[in-house]
């Protein structure tokens, strides 16, 4: 980011949320660079900035998408970049059809099921797909890895000349024709003096000579469209020449410590090590089946060696069970039946499915959306164990959480039994931290933990050796994955399991031959073969030479700025992913001021300030061999080499759910009517039909929703404090800097509610009623949207009730409800509705009968917004002209009952 001439901030407050990457944001504005900081609020963030661009919570698809049309229209897009490196000749099937055609849907929309069938967004090849590699509609959202479902081998059919209606480009033209400035005026509150700025600011800094950095965090990521949010940056990030380039691309800023390492090495329900898919159940019942799903042997790309990466992880975690005769123990992977994420196993809580639960670095009980309903759902287990450093909320919530409070819930005739277990924090543990550049950096252990405290390291070993204790013996083979496993993590000199042991098991080794034992230098080493063996293919390399390298501390001052000696990046140490596109066609740098990785003739190799990501003595020119697959059969253009055609997508034909170009939807609470489409939100996203959980959404005939709940909540962090408050609310140091939860509002909203300053507010969802102090604050601006004006509340998330933490208060979370992105399965806390008013809120009964009365005012039930698809019978519809400001919609009743 030091290396960037632009960077947005858009969906991040990133000097409070991220202060200690925020110096590299203002390390380039000091060194020159404009600094825009696009978001709902003013924050220290905007402080730091040039300019502050207002926005609606949930529109940044529209300004984004305005930004693509108005560098395609005025043609600034950067041509020989677009060319050489992205997928814009690529031609789409003909059966493909967008939402211009459908009025918000793209082809393949199921109603019945919710889900798309994405066969028409495929590529135009000389054969057509095959069916087999074809993914289960249940398993594309969960299963399609990093680099999404493979395609087919190429040929595929491309336009150059960029004129072919069906290609990529020009389909990307007319789906963003209608995003203009005057839409953007209309859905964001962005003035079109404010748009002007920020298109010259990307444009003026994009191209040959300079770049430009988008970054962004959880106010874009948590979204019901939140992965297209994301999209829609790197869409204009490839057509302005802005990826894989020092100073460019789109950074994902991470909140905790080692978020990114727990997505590589994952916590996720659907992921293996390594971005590698879980299997699914009835679709990759043979481990031919399931490699093959991840990427053909004859695809483009380093996911064609996808077989090399699950042998080696399977070698790593079961040995010499692990034999070609049974697949690698492939069998002894457990297999998904759909999704399984924190809000399903919580419905399932609910309805008995489930009986224990761990948790370990989590606090659902307030840290979780709808926060009431997952108290409830513990409620119904029999046991559960919560391992922290603090007796956070979710091991206290049996005795004085807020249902205690009202009476919903009696202690006495709570079943579940709670255990709590004491935990090492980050100071008393050694590891690792994945951060946002994806640098591996060793932690060593500063004291010892107190008591009985112990690191999950340490609790996890022993629990696995006190299960397979009492498995010994056992004939039974569904025992045989846990007896099996490799657990033999040597002893330290503190009685603990050695860390480094852990690190060198995921770097990977040879298991066989003359350098049997050692470690792996890079992935490059692995084989098929079982004669390696490594448990997270893209770590290979981070204990190479037997060396911890991610403990290395090299001063900056003793190395170039790349600092490569700085800690270890995945994959390769390599600091920019796709840099092979920092040059141009021909090997080429772009320019002297940019110049980063290049071909140099002489040596007949690709060099440069970074370690090369591109086969390194694969020519320019080089065709690739279409008959070959992985880096053979990859050209000398193709920079992205994870892809399966090796181009940067700026259409995506396969891997979301939701779409293959990020689209408005408006969020499902939303009162403004889609200003694009007849289809309001999303339709694919992820509901959970309850009476405990309802939606109000303020434009589906239902009047009184909007009425009642008339105004939106966006939610954010503090400097102060960290996530739900296990961390920090139980410090007094912390807790004194931030002591009390409260609400950013306008003057103008203040004084239309009667709020005063400092004084008690109470906010109402359709979940639940939470107070708060009062910040009446000009941070806050009021936004003109479709002809009405739109009040926007700020509210950080970090407070609970309980008396183990220094301070309380309620939980904001209790207001949000189970809408999620398809994609990722996470919830939407961005833009939810609410009624806000002054005084505190009522206490015991008279909270549950405030939240019922606001309820039946606005008429929802447990069906309210639940309906998928919003668009009229076709000969209703809004008749859409590329080009043209969107039609009105008409005023027909019959037409609002069919809706």
């Amino acid at each position: 980011m030091a290396n960037a001439d632009c960077i947005i901030v858009q969906g991040s407050n990133m000097a409070e949320a991220h202060p200690v990457g925020f110096q590299w944001v203002m390390e380039a504005k000091a060194r020159g660079a404009r600094i825009i900081h696009v978001d709902p609020r003013f924050t220290r963030t905007t402080a730091n900035a040039d300019k502050h661009v207002p926005i609606r919570a949930g529109s940044d698809v529209v300004l984004l998408g305005a930004l693509i049309n108005h560098v395609l229209t005025e043609e600034l897009w950067f041509r020989e970049y677009v060319q050489a490196f992205t997928n814009a000749s690529t031609i789409i099937d003909e059966r493909y059809q967008d939402p211009e055609d459908l009025d918000g849907l793209f082809s393949g929309f199921d109603p019945e099921t919710g889900r798309y069938d994405p066969a028409s967004w495929a590529y135009r090849t000389a054969q057509p797909a095959d069916p087999s590699h074809a993914h289960d509609d249940a398993s594309r959202g969960e299963t399609a890895g990093a680099g999404g479902p493979p395609l087919e081998r190429e040929p595929v059919q491309r336009d150059e000349t960029l004129q072919d209606p069906r290609c990529v480009l020009q389909i990307l033209r007319r789906h963003y024709a209608r995003y203009t400035p005057e839409m953007v005026e209309e859905a964001c509150g962005i003035s079109r003096e404010d748009f002007a700025y920020l298109a010259r600011s990307i444009v003026e800094n994009s191209g040959r000579e300079r770049t430009t950095c988008f970054a962004y965090a959880v106010g874009w990521t948590q979204h019901t469209g939140g992965a297209q949010f994301i999209r829609a940056a790197a869409i204009l990030q490839l057509l302005m020449g802005n990826m894989g380039r020092p100073g460019g691309g789109v950074m994902a800023l991470r909140g905790h410590a080692t978020i990114q390492g727990s997505t590589d090495i994952p916590t996720l329900f659907n992921l293996l090590p390594g971005y590698l898919p879980m299997p699914m159940a009835g679709t990759h019942d043979r481990f031919e089946d399931y490699v093959e799903s991840i990427g053909t042997k004859t695809q483009k790309g380093f996911w064609a060696d996808a077989e090399t990466y699950a042998v080696n992880l399977l070698k790593a975690w079961w040995g010499d069970a692990a034999t070609p005769e049974n697949d690698w123990a492939f069998d002894y992977l457990p297999r998904l039946t759909g999704a399984h994420g924190t809000y399903q196993t919580m419905m399932a809580m609910l309805e008995g499915k489930v009986d224990g639960f761990f948790l370990l670095g989590q606090n659902p009980a307030v840290g979780s959306a709808d926060g009431r309903l997952q108290r409830l759902a513990m409620s119904h287990l029999k046991w559960m164990v919560v391992r922290d450093f603090s007796m956070i909320e979710s091991a206290t919530w049996w005795k004085e959480g807020p249902e205690i409070e009202s009476g919903e819930l009696r202690t006495e005739d709570i079943g579940t039994e709670v255990f709590f277990l004491p935990a090492a924090n980050h100071t008393e543990k050694a590891g690792s931290f994945t951060q946002t550049q994806r640098l591996v950096q060793w932690r060593h252990q500063a004291v010892p933990p107190p008591g009985d405290a112990v690191s999950e390291l340490q609790f996890l070993v022993e629990l696995g050796n006190r299960i397979r204790e009492r498995l010994a013996g056992s004939t039974d083979p569904r025992d045989r994955p846990l007896l099996d496993l490799t657990w033999d993590y040597p002893i330290d000199e503190h009685g603990e399991p050695d860390p480094e042991s852990v690190l060198r098991e995921i770097n990977g080794f040879h298991v066989s031959g003359p350098d049997a034992g050692r470690p792996l230098s890079s992935f490059a080493q692995m084989r098929p073969d079982g004669s390696t063996a490594g448990g997270c293919w893209i770590y290979a390399g981070v204990y190479a030479d037997g060396v911890n390298q991610a403990a290395r501390r090299r001063p900056g001052q003793e190395q170039d700025e790349t600092a490569a000696e700085w800690a270890w990046a995945w994959p390769a140490n390599r600091r920019i992913l796709y840099n092979r596109a920092s040059a141009d066609a021909d090997g080429r740098p772009w320019s002297e001021r940019k110049k980063y990785v290049w071909w140099d003739a002489e040596q007949g190799r690709w060099t440069g300030r970074d370690v090369p990501d591109f086969p390194v003595t694969k020519e320019p020119h080089d065709e690739g061999d279409p008959e070959a697959g992985g880096a053979a059969g990859l050209s000398g253009s193709d920079a992205f080499i994870m892809q399966s055609d090796g181009r940067g997508w700026l259409f995506a034909p396969s891997g979301l759910v939701d779409g293959p170009l990020p689209t408005h939807y408006e969020p499902v609470e939303s009162s403004i009517p889609n200003p694009l489409y007849d289809q309001q939100a999303n339709p694919t996203r992820v509901s959970f039909r309850s009476d405990l959980a309802m939606n109000a959404p303020g434009v589906d005939g239902l009047g009184g929703a909007a009425e009642v709940y008339p105004y939106v909540f966006t939610t954010y962090r503090v400097t102060e404090h960290h996530t739900a408050g296990g961390m920090s609310r139980f410090l007094p140091y912390l807790s004194e800097l931030q002591p009390e939860l409260f609400c950013e509002v306008s003057p103008e909203l203040a004084e239309i509610v009667g709020l005063e300053p400092y004084g008690w507010a109470t906010i109402v969802s359709p979940r639940s009623a939470i107070e708060a102090r009062v910040l009446v604050t000009r941070r806050m601006r009021p936004l003109p949207i479709a002809g009405r004006t739109v009040h926007q509340i700020g509210l950080p998330y970090h407070w609970a009730r309980g008396s183990e933490a220094v301070v309380e208060g309620d939980s904001v979370n209790d207001l949000i409800g189970l809408n999620l992105d398809a994609n990722t399965q996470i919830q939407n806390s961005k833009v939810t509705a609410c009624a806000i008013r002054p005084g505190r809120r009522p206490r015991g009964p008279a909270l549950a009968e405030l939240v019922a009365e606001h309820q039946r005012r606005a008429g929802i039930d447990a069906d309210t917004g639940d309906e998928k698809v919003t668009i009229p019978p076709p000969a209703q519809r809004r008749v859409h002209v590329p080009g043209e400001a969107p039609a009105p919609p008409t005023e027909d009743p019959t037409e609002e009952e069919d809706r």
